[in-house]
């Protein structure tokens, strides 16, 4: 594994603790929950739609993207973690995102996809999928999210292009090859 930054690094002391922590966006206490603001419209407004959506689940775009087909996938309803999801949910979950896997990997000269959830922004359940360049070997494991930080921004034709290919994917169907 290789980080993305030149030796040498300065290990840091962590921060004290904040007890009580301060409340994400969407809990109580916090700021609203824009992305349940936004899942509630956008289906019946000029709003940017998402790349795909069913009943139960809505893939999104990322900001910024620095390797095309980095997406993100968020509950249509409001839920937090993995741990509050109904059973209903949690188990479309598996099948959703092997259906998105295989359409990141459709896209081709890609050699893992990555998926990642990381609970301290907002309150919504969201998970983030990564792919990983094919031969890209220091962005491996924990690795390719720190990578992806620090590329360069890629073309906005480029994401675009995969985000229209992977929608297509998952539009064809669950058992649609990639």
């Amino acid at each position: 594994m290789t980080l993305p930054y030149a030796e040498p690094l300065v290990r840091l002391e962590p921060q004290p603790r904040v007890i009580p922590e301060p409340p994400r966006v969407g809990e109580p206490g916090g700021a609203p929950c824009s992305l349940c603001d936004w899942l509630a419209d956008f289906e019946h407004s000029d709003h940017e739609k998402p790349i795909w959506y069913d009943d139960n689940w809505v893939l999104c775009r990322a900001t910024g993207v620095t390797i095309p087909g980095v997406v993100w996938l968020a509950s249509r309803s409001h839920h937090d973690s993995f741990a509050d999801l109904p059973d209903e949910l949690a188990q479309s979950y598996g099948p959703v995102v092997a259906r998105i896997e295989r359409a990141i990997l459709g896209l081709g000269d890609i050699a893992r996809v990555h998926v990642y959830r990381w609970g301290d922004g907002s309150a919504h359940f969201h998970v983030w999928l990564f792919p990983r360049p094919l031969g890209m070997l220091e962005a491996k494991r924990e690795m390719l999210a720190l990578w992806a930080n620090v590329l360069p921004e890629a073309p906005k034709e480029v994401v675009a292009d995969a985000e229209a290919k992977i929608a297509a994917l998952l539009s064809a169907g669950p058992s649609a090859p990639a």
